[in-house]
């Protein structure tokens, strides 16, 4: 009985560093992960409700980056970059996200996307250096309630391109 915790289905050690956000999304695997693959998508969908999004350079291959400004609907402007460290289209996106090339508290998210029907699962799951950084970021930027919107804004998106690519 004594090993009987021990599966390898039970708390990932990284538990109390992660957010783990999905959603299922109205629309084909191809057209979701393609919303992450181009500025001309990303910058009309990402970000929580309310904020806007400038890029300054974006690059999206294995190693590339995406320097952009996130702003905030109270007027804030938020430095962020993101590199893309491995990229398996469309099923699989791993970048690292912070506020510069060099920042320290920088965090790894994993996208993946998996076809469900005619519709496709997307699964946001991103991992902090400590816990206490999952905590300052859930507490001080309620980084689950945006994830959740940000997910809402990309369905909102992608179901409306779809939508659009039937008609016409």
């Amino acid at each position: 009985m004594a090993g009987a915790r021990q599966e390898t289905g039970s708390e990932p050690a990284t538990a109390d560093r992660e957010i783990v956000i999905s959603r299922v999304i109205d629309a084909p695997r191809e057209l979701v992960f393609e919303a992450f693959t181009e500025v001309r998508h990303l910058s009309q969908w990402w970000g929580p409700e309310g904020f806007t999004t400038t890029t300054r350079s974006f690059e999206f291959r294995e190693g590339g980056e995406w320097d952009f400004v996130l702003h905030g609907p109270d007027g804030t402007d938020y430095q962020e970059w993101i590199r893309w460290q491995r990229i398996a289209p469309p099923e699989r996106i791993e970048l690292l996200h912070g506020e510069s090339r060099d920042d320290p508290n920088a965090f790894e998210s994993v996208l993946t996307f998996a076809s469900d029907g005619a519709a496709t699962r997307i699964e946001m799951r991103t991992v902090f250096p400590t816990k206490e950084l999952r905590d300052e970021a859930v507490e001080k930027y309620h980084a689950i309630e945006g994830g959740r919107q940000t997910l809402s804004n990309l369905a909102a998106y992608v179901t409306d391109l779809a939508r659009k690519g039937t008609q016409g």
